[in-house]
């Protein structure tokens, strides 16, 4: 059992700990899409939020009218007061399109959304994804608790290790190595920031809802790391923690492929490189690729003395294959799309929680079309990795 503490507070499982929390002032937001309905882990979560008791959960859905309207029926049956926000209904589409930051779908836009609704409801938030299979009430209740001891930012974190195996492959073969070989070059705190956090690409999250309201969220598979470049500007290493929430299971995805880990490396990338713009950290792009496979193979080494050492399988030939794929990912990144933080976004949260709810009931009466909208368009999910 260890217990060393990073630059950011860490808070270990020593105990199993279920601490007290101010679950009746926090908000959980829990992203879904159609395919969590009725699923055993999506039923799992919503058990557990039950014996949470929060003051209120928010559903970030992505569906189609047909699955949208069963949905909210299915989470109707739930022991908590819960508001399900149909993200991709056509009044809230409207709303992006009149605010002029209309583009693709994903889950940090449905994230984003979320949060709007969520920070106007309640002084603290909460997000997680619906897909963990070992979801536990000791989860939100410990990511709550830095809060409640003066932190404006919690990230949860944990081992990925299951069936015998390593996972956590974005975040061990290309987030560590590339904040490593990018730390080798510049004396930066928040290279020291993001470099302090064990499970970077983890997807759950507490904050207050005045920090929540400064993300400028990322609309795909970079929003973790985008939390992180705006967590570190609003709480700095003082006013952030990290929680170790034990054992995590959930799908994996394969590395090539649409929404596979190299799709996924691109991302994860060009939030990074935009939150060290957002520092005036200038990168050398012809020379850094180079590096980072550098830092890379060196970690699969380490990695693979370690999966040696617990009796785990593991391929360093498959890693180093991991590693020239995603080192594709290096290089300047697109133009940034990332929303508005909600403190200035040209939206009020209110008139979203409206058109959701108008979408819903339209829906529900037969009025949109199943073709009218495409529930599958951007990333799902949570990390995969």
């Amino acid at each position: 059992m260890e217990y060393v503490q990073e630059r950011v507070t860490t808070l270990h499982d020593f105990a199993d700990p279920v601490p007290d929390a101010p679950t009746d002032r926090a908000c959980v937001v829990v992203p879904m899409t159609e395919r969590d309905h009725a699923t055993l882990a999506a039923e799992q979560v919503l058990r557990t939020l039950e014996r949470v008791d929060p003051a209120r959960v928010v559903v970030a859905l992505r569906a189609d009218p047909a699955h949208a309207v069963e949905i909210r029926a299915w989470l109707d049956a739930y022991d908590f007061p819960c508001e399900v926000l149909w993200c991709n209904g056509p009044r809230v589409d409207d709303l992006f399109v009149e605010a002029g930051f209309d583009g693709p779908r994903g889950k940090g836009r449905d994230v984003w959304l979320a949060l709007g609704v969520a920070t106007a409801l309640e002084d603290l938030v909460v997000v997680h994804d619906a897909d963990a299979r070992s979801y536990s009430e000791r989860h939100v209740r410990r990511l709550l608790f830095p809060l409640d001891r003066g932190s404006d930012f919690a990230k949860g974190y944990y081992a990925r290790v299951e069936n015998g195996r390593l996972y956590g492959r974005l975040f061990r073969l290309f987030y560590t190595p590339l904040v490593r070989a990018l730390a080798d070059r510049h004396d930066a705190p928040l290279l020291d920031y993001l470099g302090a956090f064990r499970y970077a690409l983890a997807g759950e999250f507490a904050a207050t809802s005045d920090l929540a309201r400064s993300l400028r969220v990322q609309r795909g598979w970079g929003l973790e790391v985008g939390t992180l470049g705006d967590a570190y500007a609003h709480a700095g290493f003082a006013g952030s923690a990290q929680v170790d929430l034990g054992t995590h299971e959930h799908d994996h995805r394969a590395v090539s492929g649409p929404q596979g880990l190299g799709d996924m490396s691109e991302e994860v990338g060009a939030a990074l490189f935009h939150a060290l713009a957002d520092a005036g950290i200038e990168l050398d792009f012809d020379t850094l690729p180079a590096a980072y496979r550098e830092r890379a193979h060196a970690l699969v080494e380490q990695y693979a003395a370690d999966a040696a050492f617990n009796g785990l399988t593991y391929s360093p030939v498959d890693e180093r294959e991991q590693v020239a794929a995603y080192a594709e990912a290096v290089r300047v990144p697109a133009s940034d799309d990332r929303l508005p933080a909600w403190r200035s976004a040209p939206l009020d949260p209110r008139d979203v929680r409206d058109a959701a709810r108008a979408d819903l009931e339209e829906a529900a009466n037969g009025g949109i079309d199943a073709d009218e909208e495409d529930a599958t368009d951007g990333p799902t999910g949570g990390d995969g990795e």
